[in-house]
């Protein structure tokens, strides 16, 4: 199971979307496991919160000790947060919907659950050829829904 939550109110976002989304993005992202270890399997569920720039940097220093904001926190226990402002600024960057710039966060930190990482170039192309195949086929069921 899955949960979406909107905890901030400066962003408008269509959760009703979201969260018809995230459930398939879930089940497309289970079977990709890196590790081995099949975390999603393992867990009851998990929580996609999008909170505020300022909400989303407290958490980044509190656990990470970086300063400032970011696009998506992914916590191993099943909790995804996500920084609505961060994702309005990246989906100007890049043309495309808030809700799918969203959608792609959800996507990378159900990925990061099930043992993808991204911290060195490699890893990052492996888990972005992942992630966009998931997202190409969510987005296609979507549409056709």
């Amino acid at each position: 199971m899955i949960a979406v939550a909107n905890r901030q109110r400066k962003v408008r976002i269509d959760l009703p979307w979201l969260r018809r989304f995230a459930p398939l993005a879930l089940e497309k992202c289970v079977p990709h496991c890196a590790d081995g270890r099949h975390a999603l399997r393992a867990l009851p569920e998990v929580e996609v919160t999008i909170v505020s720039d300022r909400a989303i940097a407290a958490v980044h220093r509190r656990f990470l000790a970086i300063p400032g904001p970011t696009d998506v926190i992914t916590f191993e226990h099943g909790e995804i947060v996500i920084g609505a402002g961060t994702a309005v600024a990246q989906a100007v960057a890049y043309g495309q919907p808030l809700e799918q710039e969203i959608a792609r966060y959800i996507v990378h930190g159900l990925l990061h659950l099930n043992g993808y990482d991204d911290r060195s170039a490699a890893q990052r192309t492996r888990m972005h050829r992942v992630q966009e195949r998931v997202m190409k086929s969510c987005l296609g069921q979507m549409a056709d829904a």
